[in-house]
């Protein structure tokens, strides 16, 4: 069968290559692969900043955000031959830690845990794959192939529930909600602000074109200039970006006992200027709450399933802005100008 694999740590080594076909070891549950979403971890992979491929193997299967159809299943698994799937991309580790064993593999303590596409699992760019049930989560059929959004609504959802379980320490009604970047995660953590009943503020730096109206469909409200201007002392923040200069901003004009999550990853190396002790004084003196959110574990799945579920199938498939054919791979990894969500188109839906 066919599959994208990549010598992780070597730049630009991806290549369309035959791939044996899944073995019966790997899970009683065949999955026909349908789509595979592309985002920011896919392409640092690609140009060799990391990844691990499987014990014993040069080469690591590519993708992590899938959508598939299940080809066989035993009876009793909970799934059926048509059924649309999610394949969950972190598995517990070994050992396992107590919060892998608890299945919450999101907290693993040891970091021994493995993720398809990206730690020591081959991934999802590939025609079929295996799985165990447990690690399946089945996706309402009138999605279809956008379906292949879940992943990233997942990583979101944990997000999300972060916020309130912070939020909750003390008597929180909170009515007004900011979200850092249009990318998406952004737009996806910005749908279940609104899904929530809350006033949504997105902030972005693009001032025209499909990310502006993709909020304001949403019934949320865009905004390009610093958060004070627009939406200080909101409830919470989400802050997708991972923009040094965004955190600290988030943090600094969040409301009194408000909660700032952050979800965006950090590039090193780059310094700020800060007055630390403001920060310090501002997040103790109005009960601030700051916290970390990656990855996600089966709840945050399935509440992302009902999140997809609810929202406007139209307005889901824009954020889909391009499908690029698996032998037409190399287009996958590029940037361009209006991106929003790139698929990679493995089968017809």
């Amino acid at each position: 069968m066919k599959a994208i694999t990549v010598v992780p740590g070597k730049a630009d080594s991806a290549s369309l290559e035959h791939f044996d076909d899944p073995h019966d070891s790997e899970g009683p549950v065949l999955v026909e692969t349908i789509a595979v979403g592309i985002c920011g971890t896919d392409l640092e992979i690609v140009s060799g900043q990391y990844g691990w491929a499987p014990p014993g193997h040069e080469r690591l299967v590519l993708g992590h955000e899938s959508i598939g159809r299940v080809v066989e299943a035993p009876g009793g698994s909970g799934f059926a031959a048509g059924d649309y799937v999610v394949g969950i991309v972190r598995r517990p580790d070994p050992v396992p830690c107590y919060n892998c064993a608890a299945g919450e593999w999101d907290f693993c303590r040891n970091g021994q845990y493995t993720e398809h596409g990206i730690k020591s699992l081959d991934g999802f760019m590939r025609e079929r794959y295996r799985a165990e049930p447990d690690a399946l989560v089945k996706v309402d059929a009138r999605l279809g192939d956008l379906g292949v959004l879940l992943e990233p609504t997942s990583v979101v959802a944990k997000a999300w529930e972060q916020a309130e379980k912070v939020g909750n320490r003390a008597t929180w009604d909170p009515k007004v909600a900011v979200v850092t970047g249009a990318g998406p995660i952004g737009l996806l953590a910005a749908m279940i602000g609104v899904q929530k009943g809350l006033e949504v503020h997105v902030f972005d730096q693009v001032e025209e074109g499909l990310k502006p109206d993709l909020v304001g469909e949403l019934g949320a409200r865009y905004h390009t200039g610093p958060i004070e201007d627009s939406a200080k002392d909101a409830d919470v923040i989400i802050e997708c970006t991972g923009v040094p200069s965004l955190v600290f901003d988030a943090i600094e004009h969040v409301g009194s006992g408000g909660v700032v999550c952050l979800t965006g990853v950090s590039p090193t190396g780059r310094a700020l200027s800060i007055d630390a002790g403001l920060v310090n004084r501002s997040m103790v003196l109005t009960n601030e709450g700051v916290v970390g959110s990656v990855n996600a574990n089966r709840r945050h799945y399935e509440a992302a399933a009902d999140a997809l579920a609810t929202a406007s199938r139209d307005w889901l498939a824009k954020l889909v802005t391009r499908k690029v054919p698996i032998e037409d791979f190399a287009g996958a990894f590029e940037r361009k100008p209006d991106d929003v969500k790139v698929v990679l188109q493995v089968a017809s839906d």
